[in-house]
């Protein structure tokens, strides 16, 4: 059996989880299939390794992971980092600035650097019910004692949509502005996505991006489409995700990736 394409990345909340944060056993099979037949599967995901390496080490995953929206290059079957970009924490307390100076004080919380690195969270910020661990903060000051990866900002009145596009005009070039899931905006490294982060981990692959099928959810996944040969989107998908996609796939809870590297697979 044969796979038309190299290289497959795939999202995860949203797009390889379900909601319960497992993966069905028919996508398992299905991107078994694939690998098995002579595709590289890459996890990229907006998560911060911390919150990445128990998914990885329950699919048994030993390639490559992109973690951190593009920030963090892991070794998942080495346990080890291998590359990591930082949040220049002197621009980003100026691009907060800005954004409060346009739309009143906003809600803070921040992912520090590094294999370990804690999620912090200042007051008013609502974190979302689940597992992963967080440090909660007494004072927003905080944040900047170490290094980050990036923060994320909530606004007490405005949508994921509206803040992000008010706070993207107000930060001009100093960051990235971004949203990765519900009630998740963020600030980041100007310049960095997941294409950059999973273009490198193609490089060290020896994969070209004709060869690249990716499936996402959310609008940061748009460099990633923009990347590869073919974007998938989720039925569940952010409406400018799916404006970009090459094909719309079933949604995360009704085994969306394995509709198509099924398809994919038998047409081979």
């Amino acid at each position: 059996m044969s796979f038309p394409y190299r290289l497959i990345a795939t999202d995860l909340d949203g797009t390889l989880l379900r909601a319960d944060e497992s993966i069905s056993e028919r996508t398992r099979e299905a991107l078994a299939a694939a690998t098995a037949a002579g595709a590289a599967h890459i996890v990229v995901t907006g998560r911060a390794v911390p919150w990445t390496r128990h998914i990885l080490d329950d699919l048994d995953y030993r390639g490559l992971a992109v973690c951190g929206q593009g920030a963090q290059l892991y070794d998942a079957g080495a346990h080890r980092l291998l590359t990591s970009v930082t949040l220049d924490r002197q621009l980003a307390g100026l691009a907060l600035n800005k954004i409060e100076a346009e739309l009143g004080p906003v809600f803070v919380a921040a992912s520090r650097d590094g294999l370990d690195g804690e999620v912090l969270v200042g007051p008013g910020y609502q974190v979302q019910e689940g597992p992963l661990p967080y440090v909660f903060l007494k004072d927003t000051a905080e944040v900047w004692a170490a290094p980050l990866t990036k923060l994320y900002i909530q606004h007490p009145d405005l949508d994921d949509d509206a803040l992000a596009t008010v706070a993207r005009q107000a930060v001009g070039a100093l960051v990235d502005v971004v949203m990765a899931g519900p009630g998740v905006v963020e600030i980041l490294p100007l310049g960095l996505s997941k294409a950059t982060g999973l273009s490198l981990a193609a490089r060290r692959l020896g994969v070209k991006k004709h060869e690249a099928i990716a499936f996402g959810d959310m609008p940061n996944d748009i460099p990633m489409f923009g990347w590869a040969a073919h974007g998938v989107a989720m039925a569940n998908a952010h409406r400018e995700l799916k404006a970009v996609a090459d094909e719309v796939t079933t949604s995360n809870e009704a085994d969306g990736i394995a509709v198509v590297l099924e398809r994919l697979l038998g047409a081979a």
